[in-house]
């Protein structure tokens, strides 16, 4: 008799990582979403300027 292989579709490596809690608290801290906002901002609004002049 033959030997049936087992075909397992979802394996651990399919899954994304799970955060930390340094990373959590990161995206849950207002200031520093304040901070990267602006920061992001300020670069789009310098290409913007930038291809206007």
């Amino acid at each position: 008799m033959e030997e049936k292989k087992e075909l397992r579709a979802y394996k651990e490596e399919s899954y994304p990582p799970y955060p930390t809690k340094a990373t959590k608290f990161w995206r849950r801290n207002f200031i520093y979403q304040f901070f990267k906002f602006w920061q992001l901002n300020y670069k789009i609004m310098r290409i913007v300027v930038k291809g206007h002049t």
